[in-house]
């Protein structure tokens, strides 16, 4: 799952066609005009399809012969891909679908997180509490800079799973990020929010004191803030389940 790099007209087309296809405008199931596109993205013929063969990796479309490219079913996509993961969210405006994709990352989380810390706690080393420690320091520092907020949270989640020394679970900071990241500039762009420092203090004691049990709660309890925080903002509807995030 690594992240597609973003360089020049390439990228460009590839993130064109992708948000395209997220955002149901061109649909499932739909043959894509090859030519037609062509002229609309204002690229070559050779590059528009190097973009496809990008989209096709992660399962979005596939090329048959007498069929011609054509969009596949969502069920085929690769959702939990950090770049299908961001696509969905590449506006600041939160959409119904936004905040059903939010919804879901936060039951994902919800099972992932609590679980996570409980081995961070029993493995942490010294470097790893450095890390902890100097993103929540950057957390405190950042005042109401909603970007430096969003990257010392971001910065902090890495760390927890890292922490874990499991690999697997490293890796799901690419399906987490994403939607942590979304969340964050929801939440931390209002002037409504809670300050995020102390719950992700409470994780770090408990990670620190080498006490799953606790660094469970305190993450459980981190994540609950998150999810009330972003209902206060107007970021959430009523029946959904409390997202999670900070």
């Amino acid at each position: 799952m690594t992240p597609y790099a973003r360089r020049g007209v390439h990228g460009q087309t590839v993130e064109a066609l992708a948000r395209r296809i997220l955002g149901g405008e061109i649909p499932e199931g739909a043959t894509l005009d090859l030519v037609a596109l062509q002229s609309e993205l204002d690229v070559s013929l050779t590059a528009l399809r190097e973009s496809l063969k990008v989209l096709a990796a992660k399962g979005m479309v596939d090329a048959r012969q007498k069929r011609g490219t054509f969009v596949r079913n969502r069920s085929d996509w690769n959702l939990l891909d950090a770049d299908v993961l961001r696509w969905q969210f590449h506006s600041d405006r939160t959409t119904d679908a936004d905040r059903a994709l939010l919804r879901n990352l936060a039951e994902v989380r919800s099972i992932i997180e609590p679980a996570a810390v409980r081995l961070a706690a029993e493995r942490r080393t010294d470097a790893d509490l450095a890390a902890l420690d100097a993103a929540v320091d950057a957390m405190g520092a950042g005042g109401s800079d909603a970007a430096h907020a969003v990257e010392a949270d971001l910065a902090f989640h890495r760390a927890l799973l890292a922490a874990t020394h499991n690999e697997l679970l490293e890796r799901m900071e690419m399906v987490i990020e994403s939607g942590l990241a979304h969340r964050d500039r929801i939440v931390h762009s209002s002037p409504h929010s809670q300050d995020p420092v102390p719950a992700h203090r409470a994780v770090l004691a408990a990670v620190r004191a080498q006490d799953p049990h606790a660094a469970e709660a305190a993450m459980r309890a981190l994540l609950d803030q998150a999810g009330r925080d972003l209902d206060r903002v107007g970021g959430s509807d009523n029946d959904m389940e409390r997202p999670s995030g900070q």
